[in-house]
């Protein structure tokens, strides 16, 4: 690929045309982390924050996330997501919480993006939860770490 999709020959922005494009299974996942310092760390990983289950209320914010890119990115299509599954990793060492999506459907276009708006959205609402007690916290990494489906096939991070 060697253009920019969202332009058309005069440079004007446009939805993508995925009209012609035969509906096949796509498949998309993201990753991304937020670090902490310790102290909110502990609260995170003991369920003790006095707002409640801050992993728990940020899957639901990555789950509604994803089901509403198509209105937060404005030239991505809608999709029916046929499956959409949020993991948290806690990793004690670097007092930090990794959050992996992975995004389904059958469709005409892939969701990356969806994958993407999920990650993004689960960390801001640990930051939101959490930004009492640590407004120092860093959110990194925010990725594309695979995708399967449609004409292009499959891609892997670092690959």
């Amino acid at each position: 690929m060697t253009r920019l999709t969202h332009f058309d020959d005069a440079g004007q922005a446009h939805m993508v045309d995925v009209g012609a494009k035969e509906a096949t299974a796509r498949r998309a996942v993201a990753e991304g982390f937020i670090h902490m310092l310790p102290a909110t760390y502990a609260l995170v990983r003991s369920g003790g924050h006095k707002k409640g289950d801050v992993l728990g209320i940020a899957r639901v914010a990555a789950i509604m996330a994803a089901k509403k890119t198509w209105d937060l990115i404005p030239l991505c299509h809608p999709i029916a997501l046929t499956r959409l599954a949020v993991d948290f990793t806690l990793q004690d060492s670097e007092s930090a919480v990794r959050i992996e999506v992975t995004a389904e459907c059958q469709g005409q276009t892939g969701v990356e993006m969806e994958a993407l708006t999920a990650v993004n959205i689960g960390l801001l609402t640990i930051y939101d939860m959490c930004k009492a007690v640590d407004r120092g916290m860093e959110i990194t990494g925010v990725r594309l770490l695979e995708k399967d489906g449609g004409k292009s096939g499959g891609w892997r991070a670092g690959s």
